[in-house]
């Protein structure tokens, strides 16, 4: 009965990939067309050869980090995947959904469709994703905690608000990270959800995750930090602090890539900066750090697909 339930629906794990590969094609020629070549022309003539360089080699560092995400998940889950596979999926299933959002579905069914050929389960695959992005959202509390009590007075200022408030978050939060690292140093560390049993990872594990995930968010942010202009005193922490509110008021808007909703609190948190250079460094942070990854996914995706393919063919 599992063998003719599983032979019954397995066309599901293809479909879902290639409505999700249409899906991709289909937002990459919305945004092409929405781009006006002069303003592109005019951020890269904007930017000198060694901000575009530095943006780039951080960019590589930040998706390179993100591999990480996944091989932390799949020795929590006890798998033996090799890190090519791990490299693929992870690149492919984080560009993917970091354009077109729900990071759960999109990101899910890329990792499937590349993980199920090694004998990964789809439960086992959605465990993989959740514990993945659990990795971002440690290293995100962790950066944005340390940031404003780091540079409490340069937050504030750019926040337009009191050092107090940016202390009272800043604690709220690192108590939050405090109290679910106590929690999964105890021996209970599995969450349930209507039968659905996730196994948390341990201390040791959880305590790599967050300084993963801490590396992969400022190695993100220093992508836009370098394409912004010089010469105006913006201290790296600020400017972090500010990032990861950005990212996380994108994250609550549910926009891919917070698209628009970040762009718009940055440039309200850098308006001492000059607003055409910022736009411009905007525009050039989404042309490096989601497109270009965007666009080699879609490839890399596909050439996987006709290898896999040309190998059945041969056997």
């Amino acid at each position: 009965m599992p063998l003719r339930k599983r032979s019954r629906w397995r066309w599901l794990g293809p479909l879902a990939s290639t409505v999700i590969f249409v899906a991709s094609l289909a937002v990459l020629w919305l945004i092409i067309r929405e781009m006006e070549p002069g303003q592109v022309v005019g951020a890269f003539a904007d930017a000198s050869r060694r901000q575009i360089g530095l943006a780039l080699g951080f960019t590589a560092l930040s998706y390179l980090l993100l591999t990480g995400y996944d091989a932390l998940a799949l020795r929590r889950l006890g798998m033996s995947i090799p890190y090519r596979t791990t490299a693929l999926a992870s690149f492919t299933s984080y560009s993917v959904s970091f354009t077109l959002g729900f990071p759960i579905v999109t990101g899910g069914t890329v990792r499937y469709w590349i993980y199920s050929a090694k004998g990964v389960r789809a439960s086992e695959v959605a465990r993989l994703t959740i514990i993945a992005g659990l990795t971002f959202w440690l290293g995100l509390g962790a950066i944005l905690s340390a940031c404003l009590f780091y540079a409490t007075d340069s937050v504030a200022m750019l926040a337009r608000t009191s050092p107090w408030v940016v202390l009272v978050v800043g604690g709220a939060t690192g108590l939050a990270i405090l109290g679910y690292l106590v929690w999964v140093a105890t021996d209970e560390r599995t969450f349930r959800v209507r039968g659905w049993n996730l196994p948390l990872p341990g201390l040791g594990i959880t305590l790599g995750q967050m300084t993963l995930g801490a590396c992969e968010v400022c190695a993100a942010a220093a992508v836009l930090f370098v394409l912004l202009p010089g010469g105006y005193g913006l201290e790296y922490p600020a400017f972090l602090a500010a990032y990861v509110f950005a990212c996380l008021i994108g994250i609550a808007a549910h926009t891919p890539g917070g698209l628009g909703v970040f762009e718009a609190t940055m440039l309200v948190a850098l308006n001492r900066l000059p607003y055409g250079h910022v736009l411009g460094a905007l525009l050039l942070f989404r042309i490096i750090y989601y497109l270009l990854p965007f666009i080699l996914a879609l490839v890399m995706l596909a050439l996987h697909e006709m290898i896999r393919r040309i190998k059945r063919h041969d056997i």
